[in-house]
């Protein structure tokens, strides 16, 4: 089961910017500065669907990844369990930005929200767990990626940098994605050396 959830926590990142960059290609229209990269998904014709799937069906290999995976990895610690729940209720609101597109109001705000929200602080917890675990390299990387999660978004309401959000919503959930790949892929290897030859 944990390597089935590493590896929905491999696919993830790649589905989900994979239907980003689609949309984007499909609307040429799109502004980096000015919009939101949740206004792809109420986009007709190819653009929305594409979007709006690949942000549920990402958002359900973070949840399997969380639950399959994660929480099976970060070991019997209440922490840990703790910090994989907090991330599979991020995949749900994932799936919830997919789901309920902007012009439903106000599910998507709010799924939006929990989403950027959630990400930094299950890093922050798991950022713990591998404390705790002494594991340093990956207590450190996981803490760089919680602060770059979370620093476009303090940014963007202290400064106001850009009229729109697509640029810290992609900044945060690329720094997220990077840190579920490298974590994948960790796990991945560590199923595969619990082997028996």
């Amino acid at each position: 089961m944990q390597r089935s959830g590493a590896v929905c926590g491999i696919v993830a990142p790649m589905l989900a910017f994979t239907c980003i960059l689609i949309a984007i290609a499909t609307y040429p229209a799109f502004s980096w500065t000015n919009n939101a990269l949740s206004d792809l998904g109420v986009v007709p014709g190819v653009t929305g669907p594409v979007f709006n799937f690949g942000l549920y069906a990402s958002g359900l290999l973070v949840f399997n990844f969380a639950v399959f995976g994660l929480y099976n990895y970060l070991g019997g610690r209440l922490v840990g369990k703790t910090g994989a729940l907090v991330f599979a209720t991020a995949g749900v609101a994932l799936m919830g930005i997919g789901f309920a597109p902007e012009n439903m109001r106000p599910y998507h705000y709010l799924f939006s929200v929990a989403f950027f929200v959630l990400l930094p602080i299950a890093l922050l917890i798991i950022t713990v767990v591998f404390a705790l675990e002494r594991w340093a390299r990956m207590a450190w990387f996981t803490l760089a990626v919680a602060v770059v999660t979370a620093l476009p978004w303090v940014l963007y309401f202290a400064f106001h940098y850009v009229p729109g959000v697509a640029i810290p919503e992609a900044v945060s959930a690329f720094a997220g994605s990077v840190w579920a790949e490298a974590l994948s892929y960790k796990m991945v290897k560590a199923t595969s050396q619990a082997k028996p030859p």
